[in-house]
């Protein structure tokens, strides 16, 4: 079989292995031990695995495919974060940025290769849409990055948290995600809890329709103007899913008792940081189910808009605070490396150092 053709065994969740295997005369319970091998003891090697059979080490081996994404290059923020440019077999890359906080370290993984929504806030939109990610190149971007800090830092820094807030729309690779989910969440696999994956979407209301047939993680939703006309200038997506099909979608969004959706604010100088925009939040949102989380815009080469001031970003978190709606601003991170929010695009410039 041509290695192109074999299917990663990084791309199986823990039911699909059982299929795949059952379906291939191999035990049911081989999927438990091989998910052990590969997330729990970190071993990609079939030959190491004591308790498979030499049959079915024999059929992984040259049926299916171990390769995992590669870290092509780095950068270390002054603030701790860290930036990887990640490949993949053919030679497309994503940026994935680690994050670390007083008692976690996330990981802000990629779902495609550039991307189609083309928000005009947003580095990533510049670049179109390559293609989706497959389940494999989602976790091997954990996987990947989680060696290089075994590696080069030690088990000082451990990968704790898990958002889908890089390059791409999650929900645009709606199937790919919910298998890579379920492999980050899955006890014999990288083990994550429900709480420490967040899936952020830009707003596709088919997709968000159909959550209730995902893993019950935290939603965050990209909102960033509580009008349709300064959406629609942010979000190309609004003039087909305005605020008002966005929001019938979202009281539709099976939640946990006690959680709330997450709504992201990308808070722009002199022009939706306005006592008129505070009121439109207040107003839109249900404000014992949502928490607004406002980014302060972060620039980058050729972007048009610009940061509000300290003065600006404190009075209209205060203000929204004041009129019911929990809010917080996120602390910007990484932006020396372009980093941080909405500056990730694959750097090409970089594939040079591809070994």
């Amino acid at each position: 079989m041509d290695i192109q053709t074999k299917p990663s065994l990084y791309s199986f969740s823990m039911p699909g292995l059982q299929d795949y295997l059952q379906e291939r005369g191999f035990p049911k319970f081989s999927a438990k031990q091989i998910f052990n091998w590969l997330y729990q003891n970190w071993e990609p090697n079939p030959e190491n695995w004591t308790n498979i059979s030499k049959k079915l080490k024999v059929h992984i081996a040259e049926e299916m495919d171990l390769t995992l994404p590669k870290v092509v290059w780095h950068g270390l923020s002054k603030d701790g974060t860290r930036k990887f440019l990640i490949g993949m077999k053919d030679q497309q890359t994503v940026e994935t940025v680690a994050i670390p906080a007083r008692d976690r370290l996330t990981l802000c993984v990629s779902s495609q290769v550039g991307c189609a929504i083309g928000c005009t806030f947003c580095h990533t939109g510049t670049m179109g849409l390559k293609r989706h990610l497959e389940p494999s190149e989602i976790v091997g971007q954990f996987m990947a990055v989680s060696h290089f800090l075994k590696k080069e830092v030690g088990d000082s820094e451990r990968l704790t948290n898990i958002v889908y807030m890089g390059q791409g729309e999650p929900l645009h690779n709606f199937d790919n995600v919910k298998t890579a989910t379920e492999i980050f969440l899955e006890p014999n696999g990288l083990g994550l809890s429900q709480r420490k994956v967040t899936l952020s979407t830009s707003g596709l209301v088919p997709q968000i329709k159909k959550l209730w047939d995902f893993p019950p993680v935290n939603i965050a939703i990209s909102l960033h103007a509580a009008h349709n006309d300064i959406r629609t200038e942010l979000m190309p997506i609004n003039k087909a899913f305005d605020l008002e099909r966005l929001f019938g979608a979202i009281k539709e969004i099976p939640l946990k008792a006690h959680r709330r959706i997450t709504y992201e604010y990308i808070l722009i100088r002199d022009f939706n940081d306005r006592q008129e925009d505070v009121d439109g939040l207040l107003n839109l949102l249900d404000k014992k189910e949502s928490k607004i989380n406002i980014i302060p815009f972060n620039d980058y080469p050729g972007s048009r808009f610009k940061k509000p001031s300290d003065k600006t970003i404190k009075w209209f978190m205060n203000s929204l605070n004041e009129g019911g709606c929990v809010t917080t601003v996120r602390t910007t991170k990484g932006d020396d490396i372009l980093a941080a929010c909405g500056q990730l695009k694959s750097m090409e410039d970089k594939l040079n150092l591809w070994e």
